[in-house]
């Protein structure tokens, strides 16, 4: 096998021109083999494989810098850096991450996981190349659906000053997670379909060729000035009006042909856009056919690409789903607004029931915030759908935009708290801190699928600036019996007991109900608090608590600072109750990044499972 013979960065340059496509044969048979087995990103690394080949043919590792936009791409990037049995590990704890990293490998030049940046990452390389007297080549690989995203347009309209070399490959597969949406997404298809350019372009040629003499130095002349034709046909020519030189579009699918112009792109002193079309999910049919269902996949079947592990129990975006679909019917001023992720949100049956009043803006989070600002001054009630660590860009509109003017935007915050196998760029554990220290924010964490349905619901009514924060995964249907009616500010009291209050933050409901059985086992009756509300915190009831408890006890799936745990704490030391000998133990998240693996092996290592917490209460008391 050619793949086995790529142990080293640059191996490839040994590959012979001939075998590229039987090379990139080998190399998707692997993903589609290693990927059924371990889950991860397939469609869009089953269309990056010849783009990646090329680039490795070109530049020189770890020399050459090659930054990829998000980064879930650049699974052929790692095989032709000598990370082949890393595959096995894939997203798995202790194992490879699914994104490039620089405590991975010499040739990750620059931590990714969010859309967008890879331009301005490219640029600060290109300043630092040339202030250090260096040569190096310096590339940016940023998809069509990333274009959609303001920071992109941030960076070209600096890199248009460039005066020296700096490569920016456009990825452009009309896709980012579901289809693209959007101007750039409509000016790019038309210049994918620009064959009257081309065929003008080769027409002029053979015309000039053909006269006697002058034919070639004339040819010469109008290859040079090429961008002038372009300008003629192409509406815009956008990149070069910025001043940016553009080249393509090209197959990216032809090795050979990207080379050639990836060569040519080397060569200028400026900025330079190559056009590359790719196809997401090429060479396997069920990830061309729905390159959404696999741009993040669980273990499938190779035969037919159904997921090895059917879903047994809805997830909380698919609760979140149903309610939307029936706010809409119920209220026709409920309009849904999401960053380019339709089906991950769960909008997907919203949309299709009511079309008008669903908004896709693209991966621009920060414009999703401020454009639902003004809807809700216009009177419409938004629900703004974005993972938690996606939001966090947007984190000045919610307070300038929204909470600022304390305009009713609901944002119903998916895949909060940890996620698992996406790792550090994608744990949703900063939301309730940087959520919580703005002004006329509320902030709800359901304990469950029920009490899901209910606060978004009772978001609706309350015409504030509110956020509902979810995890990733199942739907807990526990403590279904418990469905105390949402007061403003109030938390609910589940069982009560006495000398240990447990007070936990959604998702960690479940685990202090089996911390609170643990610590019965020990002849300990605990009072297990669902928190409910984040912001404000029921001081009233912890006042309560103080009076018959020796120890409070919070849990939540944020980190410590600035979480509901330390505002308890703040709390109790402000009334005095520390001091007249109520103890406190906050359990969440540590002051660190999280990596990749299984939430539930994540919560061990943390030491946020239930054996753990209960272990440590036992030590304390």
């Amino acid at each position: 096998m050619l793949l086995e013979q790529i142990n080293e960065p640059n191996d490839i340059k040994n590959i012979d021109a001939k075998d590229y496509p039987q090379l990139a044969e080998e190399i998707r048979s692997f993903f589609i083999e290693n990927i059924s087995e371990t889950g991860g990103h397939l469609a869009s690394n089953l269309g990056t494989v010849e783009l990646t080949m090329a680039l490795h043919k070109v530049l020189h590792f770890p020399t050459d810098k090659l930054i990829w936009d998000v980064g879930h791409q650049a699974y052929t990037h790692k095989l032709l850096t000598g990370r082949r049995e890393g595959f096995k590990k894939l997203r798995k704890e202790g194992g490879m991450s699914g994104f490039p990293k620089r405590n991975e490998s010499e040739c990750d030049c620059f931590n990714t996981g969010h859309s967008s940046t890879s331009i301005s990452a490219g640029l600060g390389y290109v300043k630092a190349r040339d202030l250090a007297g260096q040569k190096h080549t310096v590339v940016s690989v940023i998809g069509d659906g990333s274009m959609t995203g303001g920071m992109a347009y941030e960076a070209l309209n600096n890199a248009s000053r460039l005066d020296t070399n700096f490569i920016i490959v456009l990825n452009d597969n009309n896709m980012s997670i579901s289809e693209n949406v959007g101007g750039m997404s409509k000016y790019l298809n038309n210049v994918r379909t620009a064959d009257k350019y081309l065929d003008l372009k080769e027409g002029v040629y053979k015309v000039l060729k053909s006269v006697p003499k002058y034919g070639e130095t004339v040819v010469e002349s109008v290859r040079r000035a090429k961008s002038s034709v372009k300008h003629l046909v192409i509406p815009g020519m956008f990149f070069e009006d910025m001043g940016i030189t553009y080249l393509g579009p090209v197959d990216g699918h032809d090795v050979q042909a990207m080379v050639k112009v990836l060569k040519e792109a080397k060569r200028c002193k400026n900025a330079v856009l190559v056009h590359v079309l790719t196809q997401k999910g090429k060479g396997y049919s069920p990830a061309e056919k729905h390159p959404a269902r696999f741009h993040g996949t669980d273990a499938f079947m190779i035969d037919t690409g159904l997921p090895k592990n059917k879903k047994e129990v809805a997830n909380y975006t698919d609760v979140f789903s149903t309610v939307m679909c029936k706010l809409g019917a119920r209220n026709e001023k409920v309009v849904a607004i999401t960053a380019a992720m339709p089906d991950g949100t769960g909008l997907k049956r919203f949309r299709n029931m009511y079309p008008d009043r669903f908004f896709d803006v693209g991966i621009a989070e920060e414009h999703a915030v401020t454009f639902a600002a003004a809807l809700a001054a216009g009177g419409l009630i938004p629900i703004v759908a974005i993972y938690s660590s996606f939001l966090q860009r947007a984190y000045d509109q919610i307070l300038h935009d929204v909470c600022m003017q304390n305009l009713p935007v609901i944002f119903a915050i998916d895949r909060a708290g940890l996620v698992g196998s996406d790792g550090e760029t994608h744990q949703g554990v900063f939301d309730l801190s940087y959520l919580s220290s703005i002004p006329n924010m509320t902030i709800l964490a359901p304990k469950n699928k029920w009490e899901l349905s209910d606060m978004i619901k009772y978001a609706v009514e309350l015409c504030k600036p509110v956020a509902i924060r979810y995890p990733r995964g199942a739907a807990y249907d526990g403590l279904c019996e418990h469905r105390a009616p949402i007061i403003y500010g109030k938390s609910e009291v589940i069982y009560e007991g006495s000398k240990v209050a447990l007070l936990s933050v959604g998702s960690m409901v479940k685990i202090a109900e089996h911390v609170r059985e643990k610590l019965k086992e020990k002849g300990i009756e605990a009072t297990l608090v669902n928190a409910r509300f984040v912001k404000p915190i029921d001081t009233k009831l912890i006042d309560e608590l103080t009076k018959d408890h020796d120890l409070i006890v919070t849990m939540e799936e944020n980190v410590l600072s600035g979480g509901y745990g330390e505002k308890v704490l703040a709390y109790l030391n402000e009334t005095g109750s520390l001091a007249k000998g109520v103890k406190t133990i906050q359990y969440a998240i540590p002051d660190s990044y999280v990596e990749h693996g299984s939430v539930d092996s994540l919560l061990r290592g943390l030491q946020l499972d239930a054996d753990s917490i209960a272990e440590d209460i036992l030590t304390k008391i």
